[in-house]
């Protein structure tokens, strides 16, 4: 399974607005919102449920947001990057910068496990990581992803 054919351009972010995770979450949901039909509240609030688990801001300027909802009928993957970087709690304490989110139907556990391993291998790649950070628009962003999905 890859991003490329999970990714929307309309779930994509390229210039977050938000200051701090709450913000991000809501941002990211209101795109995938969006496309989906799905309340963005709805969206968010599984997202904030799962923060108050654990961060998933894995450390290096990252974070995968995500969780499971049953209106959610296939995988969902939304991106967001911001400039100046967003307070996190993510497990190094620094600021984090790319943002993949994750949204999967209640019972998929193999295809949540499958794409959370799919964006993981991507963002060890410090090219790649770079070429996020750089990205100047959503086109950008969305080609990058595109290109590296390929290669992978």
């Amino acid at each position: 399974m890859r991003i490329s054919q999970l990714l929307d351009k309309g779930s994509i972010i390229a210039n977050l607005a938000a200051s701090d995770k709450k913000g991000v979450i809501d941002e990211l949901a209101q795109a995938i919102s969006e496309n989906t039909k799905i309340p963005a509240k709805e969206l968010a609030t599984v997202l904030l449920e799962r923060e108050h688990l654990g961060s998933t801001g894995i450390g290096g300027g990252i974070a995968i947001p995500h969780g499971k909802l049953d209106a959610v009928k296939s995988i969902i993957v939304g991106f967001g990057l911001s400039r100046k970087g967003v307070e996190y709690d993510s497990l190094d304490n620094k600021p984090v910068h790319i943002f993949f989110l994750l949204l999967t139907p209640e019972n998929s556990t193999g295809g949540h496990l499958k794409v959370l391993a799919q964006i993981s291998k991507l963002l060890k790649m410090n090219d790649f990581k770079k070429s996020l950070i750089t990205a100047e628009s959503i086109d950008d962003v969305y080609e990058i992803i595109m290109n590296q999905d390929e290669d992978f």
